[in-house]
């Protein structure tokens, strides 16, 4: 006998429910969040450094640009952004 599509609808649902029932909790919830620092404790990491925030909107080429540079040199994007930002100026 054919089962309804709701019926199969219920079935695949169920099905689902099980599945993430039997899942593992992501590390992000478990022991390996304590390794990543708050937001709090960042920022005062960042200012004992003398780091400030600082925003600005560029075009999304340009980001792509960076973001592949950065990757190419094995620098972090904020630090290629500052040393792009230094040459920059001392030219000027």
């Amino acid at each position: 006998m054919a089962m309804k599509a709701t019926d199969l609808e219920k079935n695949r649902g169920l099905k689902i429910t099980g599945q993430m029932r039997n899942a593992g909790i992501p590390s992000r919830f478990a022991q390996d969040a304590a390794a990543l620092p708050d937001k709090k404790e960042q920022r005062r990491r960042d200012q004992a450094l003398g780091l400030v925030p600082f925003a600005v909107k560029i075009n999304q080429e340009l980001v792509t640009t960076l973001q592949r540079q950065a990757v190419a040199q094995n620098v972090s994007l904020n630090e290629l952004v500052e040393t792009l930002l230094r040459k920059g100026l001392a030219s000027a």
